[in-house]
This record gives structure tokens, sequence and C-alpha cells, in this order.
């Protein structure tokens, strides 16, 4: 991903809550057999000061992307969208995509069988935990039993990153004014509305303001 001094976000507590409100992330890993791409749910290891993300891959997956041989890269979207040049100005102006996410890279850590059993209770408990009736892994001795056989199927690991780029391109290059304008696009009804992108934006441009 190309970087841009204006969109660069640096700050480790900001790309971990890109993770947190951002879990289901692309692994990708450069083969002796080509590129591999596989998609999981991630969490934040916050056990870590440093960022760590902890997740799983499903048997073979872990053939398929040589785990624990080299690099992988983990890719994190946040909110993104369409920006139409009809929001700016009468000035002439392209279209372009709002965005947030994240590159991680480095060789990951494969964990134990225990300590990947800890990662899968609690990807579980991170999700279940919105719901009314959570359904925990082991909330049951039925639940308990059919968790234990099953994650033998499975293969924990943990990436503590050896290189970060991440970017945060939500119109900081442009005026107040068009801010405020795509913003309001976006909080519209129209076919491009995100309303989680204009929170996303919002929140950015808000902390601008206040530390000028």
């Amino acid at each position: 991903m190309r970087q841009n001094p204006s969109f660069t976000l640096a700050d480790v507590e900001e790309i971990k809550r890109l993770i947190r409100e951002n879990p289901w992330a692309t692994i990708v890993s450069a083969t002796a057999d080509g590129l591999v791409a596989s998609h999981y749910p991630v969490l934040v290891d916050e056990s870590r000061e440093e960022l760590s993300l902890v997740t799983h891959v499903g048997r073979p997956d872990e053939q398929l992307h040589e785990l624990g041989q080299h690099e992988i890269l983990v890719v994190i979207q946040g909110a993104h969208g369409y920006i139409s040049p009809g929001w700016y100005d009468a000035k002439p102006a392209v279209p372009t995509w709002n965005f947030t996410a994240a590159h991680l890279s480095g060789v990951p850590e494969i964990l134990s069988d225990e300590e990947n059993y800890r990662v899968l209770g609690a990807l579980v408990d991170h999700f279940e935990s919105r719901l009314p009736n959570p359904r925990q892994m082991e909330g049951t001795p039925e639940n308990a039993e059919y968790a234990q056989r099953i994650s033998a199927g499975t293969v924990g690991l943990r990436l503590t990153p050896s290189k970060i780029v991440a970017k945060s391109k939500l119109s900081q290059n442009t005026s107040r004014e068009t801010v405020d304008r795509v913003i309001a696009e976006l909080e519209g009804d129209g076919p491009y509305a995100s309303a989680a992108l204009a929170a996303e934006m919002r929140r950015v441009h808000e902390r601008m303001r206040a530390a000028r």
C-alpha cells in the first residue's frame, strides 16, 4: 500500500481500535507454490503492550500458508466508500475512495494446543458477548466436549508484526466545508451513503480540529 504523509496512520492505539472494530482479516502468504490468501477473524492480544494479533486457521490452511516458515501479511479493512466529485465544489475534481486500512506483516508464532484452545474460547466470547443469551464454548459439558474435539482441526497463531503500514484516507487534504459536505452525503440516503464511513470521518476530523 503506497503511503502518503497526509494519510499516515501511525498511532498504535488507533490501529488497535481499527482491528477491534473490523476483526475480519485477510491473511496472505507468498509460498513455494505461489500466493495464498485466507480469511479469518482476529483479536488484538490484550495481554501484550505491543501490537499483537491472535487468530487461528483451519487445517490444512497452516500447510497451504507454510505458517512459521516465512512472513505473512494480515490486511485489516475499515470503513470505506466512494466519494463523488459532485460532493466537493464547482472546481474540477475527480472521484476518489475514502478508507482506513492496515497491513501487518511478520513471521507468525504457532501456538501450542492449549493456547490455541484459549484463543478459540476468547474469539467465541468476544463475538457472543453482544448477544442476549451468549453461547460460550464451554457453557455446558456438551459444548465443552464438542469444542475440545473439533479444536484439533485448527492451528492457532500470534502475529507481532515487524512491519506496519496503516493508512487513514478520509479527506484530510480538503477544506472543512468540503469535509462537512462529504459527511452529510454519507449520512444521507443516496446510493453511496455509508453511516460507518461518515462516523469515522467525523471522529477523525473532530480530533484534528481539537488538536489545532
